[in-house]
């Protein structure tokens, strides 16, 4: 297996980069279909659970836009198919906390996919 082919990385990275503006823009078709429309989909959030795609979807049309910059984000390929995009975040409202988000994507007939995400927080002194 390859693991991160330039070409497919750059393709992830892309994806990642497209889903992030859409996140801080709370463009909420954009995020919806990024993620897999699938009951196998999996979201764990900061303090909630969606299982499957319509839990992900109702969680969507219920956030309020946000602010927030990325650092040490890591991207990482697996084969042509494959990725997992690591990143910590740093948002205002939440002071002396970092957040973690890994998202698992994969690539569909459709493109690339989050078939998996977990995003959660932590003090930042535990770095």
């Amino acid at each position: 297996m390859i693991v991160n082919d330039p070409h497919t990385l750059a393709e992830a990275t892309a994806i990642f980069e497209a889903y992030e503006t859409a996140l801080l823009a709370n463009d909420n078709a954009t995020l919806e279909a990024m993620f897999l429309p699938s009951d196998q989909t999996i979201r764990y959030g900061v303090a909630e659970v969606q299982h499957g795609f319509e839990e992900i979807r109702a969680f969507r049309k219920a956030q309020a836009p946000f602010e927030r910059t990325l650092s040490r984000t890591v991207i990482t390929t697996y084969g042509k198919d494959f990725a997992i995009a690591s990143t910590l975040f740093h948002r205002d409202d939440f002071p002396g906390e970092v957040g973690r988000q890994m998202q698992s994507w994969v690539r569909t007939a459709d493109g690339w996919k989050v078939a998996a995400a977990h995003v959660s927080m932590m003090a930042e002194s535990g770095l």
